[in-house]
């Protein structure tokens, strides 16, 4: 008798999120599978892989980091074209860092009018991203839903304290949702169960949070796992959204990463891989040859 290797065959699969619109509007999850099992299942989408940009010019980063944006570092929109036209970035995920109230604390119309004309600097899909202060965060998202109606961004982060109404300005306004939930698959379920009251589950993305190559890569690389078990293997309907993992404001906040350019640059290449391994559907890179890297490893 001939030997059979067994399979895990899953009779549900992840929910499939569209980000953006039109011809470049690009499709994440949907797996009925665990990562590289094309022999168990279908993975019918790649990973997604963005490409940072900020609304203001970054202060403290490495030079080898900041070196390929010198030129477009204090002008949001062509910074976007740049990673788009020179980069091959097929989505962007913009960084509201201006809205900080600890920083520039710029106002959620000041933010609202970046995000728009950077809508009209590129046609890929925008990931934007506040800076995790409830309250800034919820003001700053609503307006940029309502602002950028229709655009089907992916808004976030989308915490416990601040849901509701971003949820809900979302729902409005036509966009998705990245919900975040620190460091713990059974939060991330519990934020689930409430945005699904009233929010679509088929535009949610869940984020995890993520940590860096030698900075707890490894216990991120476990919930990740966790999340897509508990959504395939335990048939959770609640833990069936694609993954988020902002890699690269992780990885060169590390020393390791600030000595040494090809040291930064493998440690954001490694640190992306390993998290699509666990299961990550969608990673947002700061340096473009940590893309190419990643983009070669993972194309056919």
């Amino acid at each position: 008798m001939a030997y059979e290797a067994p399979l895990e065959k899953y009779p549900v699969k992840i929910r499939e999120v569209i980000l953006g619109g039109g011809e470049k509007a690009r499709k994440i999850g949907g797996e009925n599978a665990l990562p590289l099992h094309f022999f168990e299942g279908s993975l019918p989408n790649p990973p997604g892989l963005a490409l940072e940009v900020l609304d203001t010019r970054p202060e403290n980063w490495a030079p080898w980091i900041l070196e390929p944006f010198e030129d477009v570092a204090s002008d949001p929109m062509s910074w976007a074209k740049k990673c788009v036209e020179e980069f091959g970035a097929e989505i962007l995920c913009l960084r509201l860092l201006s809205t900080d109230p600890a920083g520039k604390d710029a106002s959620p119309g000041e933010a609202a009018k970046t995000v728009e004309q950077v809508v009209k600097a590129v046609d890929v899909p925008l990931v934007v991203l506040g800076t995790g202060d409830e309250e800034k965060d919820s003001q700053v998202l609503i307006e940029v839903a309502r602002v950028c109606s229709g655009k089907n961004f992916l808004l976030g982060p989308v915490l416990k304290g601040n849901y509701q109404e971003i949820a809900q300005a979302a729902l409005e306004h036509g966009h998705c949702i990245v919900a975040q939930a620190s460091m713990d698959a059974n939060l991330t379920k519990e934020l689930n169960i409430a945005l699904c009251k009233f929010f679509p589950p088929e535009r949610i993305v869940v984020d995890p949070t993520s940590s860096a190559l030698g900075y707890g890569m490894e216990y991120t690389f476990s919930i990740i796992e966790s999340i897509k078990l508990f959504g395939l293997a335990d048939r959770d309907n609640m833990m069936q959204m694609p993954v988020f993992a902002d890699v690269g404001i992780e990885c060169w906040r590390t020393k390791e990463a600030k000595e040494s350019r090809d040291q930064g640059v493998l440690w954001e290449a490694t640190t992306g891989i390993t998290f699509l391994l666990a299961g990550a559907n969608l990673l947002v890179l700061r340096h473009p040859e940590a893309l190419r890297l990643i983009k070669k490893i993972t194309t056919p």
